[in-house]
């Protein structure tokens, strides 16, 4: 059969009003889809500014389900199931992006910290070290660094912890520009606190020689960040060792240790006077320490009185056998208001008459005396200057913040 040229003339028109109208058609797709993509953008972050995050979640769902391509959604709805505490729906939402072949390097490293976000919220430090792992050699490194940290504390790794920070301070050192000035004394400090918190779990699995070396080791540290920096030395491995001898039974040897250190750093003085009040009872009130550390806190509180130095002071005198010991209760009064003092004086009072309360009715004096300790013991607690948290033991790590050294060496009542 012949040919037909007439077909072909009338099909090429044809074929190209059908192109062009698929592609009117393609560029009208375009253009609603980009003008959808940012309406919804606006109206999620209206719905966020408002502070009506349940309207922005519901939104943003919608555009994902409608567009899973859209990567920035997917962010945006990680971090905010993350901050109404939906943390497994944000684990899911940013596996789901990890789990994609067509993510780039930066977007991948992102996708990686926020699931690292969520299992720290969650508080699952073994997903969340993890998750971070990955993010060393990427540009999230120093962030992830400090979370990871933050993990090894927490599950109070010391010596992982330990290694992290040395290969942190190696890296600020070997970066351009760097000098031994730029060091981060901060940081380089928690080291010390790392051997001593080594050191306690020693001396708890009763290991004193392991114990006793790592006190040494974080000394040294001490004093190498002292000399380095020019700052006070850490008294913390000092006060480690008081402790550490005291829980072998070597009374008398604390009690000097801690005279030695109340020579050395005078700005110790109530933390060592706390420390070494538990220690009155079981050493004899004719060792010479004894006089010559009540010597040593009596000049201490003429510079600066403290409740720590008073209580001490007390308490030695008594040891001591002096009768006038509670009258500093009443000096320190007399320099500056404190509940504390006064109810411990009226205690003193108290007790010194026990025998004729007892004969009027000794239920009243009981009554008040117990009325009195109840009211002194929130003002004798210690209290974290970054998130407040308030505790009747002096820590150098603030359980409710874990931030270091937080916590002044001052009770309540004197701050």
């Amino acid at each position: 059969m012949d040919f037909e040229w007439s077909w072909l003339l009338l099909g090429l028109p044809l074929a190209f009003m059908l192109g062009w109208l698929a592609s009117r058609l393609d560029w009208r797709q375009m253009r609603v889809l980009q003008r959808s993509s940012p309406r919804t953008y606006f109206q999620g972050l209206t719905y966020l500014l408002n502070e009506q995050q349940d309207k922005a979640i519901d939104v943003f769902v919608e555009a994902v389900q409608s567009d899973p391509e859209t990567i920035e959604l997917h962010f945006a709805l990680g971090s905010l199931f993350r901050r109404r505490g939906e943390y497994h729906r944000a684990v899911r939402v940013h596996e789901h992006l990890l789990a994609r072949a067509d993510l780039s390097a930066a977007d991948r490293a992102r996708a990686q910290w926020g699931l690292a976000q969520d299992y720290l919220k969650i508080g699952l430090f073994d997903f969340a070290e993890q998750a971070l792992q990955p993010l060393i050699g990427t540009e999230l490194e120093p962030q992830a660094q400090t979370a990871l940290l933050y993990v090894y504390e927490r599950l109070r790794d010391w010596p992982q912890a330990l290694a992290l920070l040395e290969r942190i301070d190696a890296q600020a050192n070997s970066a351009p520009g760097a000098d031994a000035a730029g060091r981060q004394p901060r940081m380089l400090g928690r080291q010390v606190h790392y051997w001593c918190e080594q050191a306690q779990q020693a001396a708890r699995a009763r290991d004193y020689p392991q114990a006793q070396a790592l006190l040494q080791q974080a000394q040294a540290q001490a004093s190498a960040l002292a000399a380095a920096g020019g700052a006070q030395q850490h008294v913390r491995p000092a006060m480690e060792h008081i402790q550490l001898l005291q829980q072998q039974g070597q009374h008398l040897q604390a009690l000097q240790a801690g005279l030695e250190l109340a020579r050395q750093q005078p700005e110790a003085m109530p933390l060592v006077a706390s420390c070494v009040r538990e220690l009155l009872p079981r050493v004899d009130a004719q060792q010479p320490a004894l006089q010559q550390l009540h010597t040593l806190l009596r000049a201490q509180y003429q510079r600066e009185p403290s409740l720590d130095v008073l209580l001490t002071l007390v308490a030695i005198e008594q040891r001591l056998g002096w009768p006038q010991a509670t009258q500093w209760y009443v000096e320190h009064v007399r320099r500056r208001p404190s509940l504390v003092a006064a109810a411990r004086w009226m205690q003193a009072q108290f007790d010194s008459l026990q025998g004729i309360a007892a004969q009027e009715g000794g239920d009243s004096a009981a009554a008040v005396q117990a009325s009195l300790y109840k009211a002194l013991q929130p003002r004798l607690h210690y209290r974290c200057t970054q998130c407040g948290f308030e505790t009747q033991h002096y820590f150098w790590q603030c359980p409710g913040c874990q931030s270091w050294e937080s916590f002044p060496p001052r009770r309540v009542e004197e701050l």
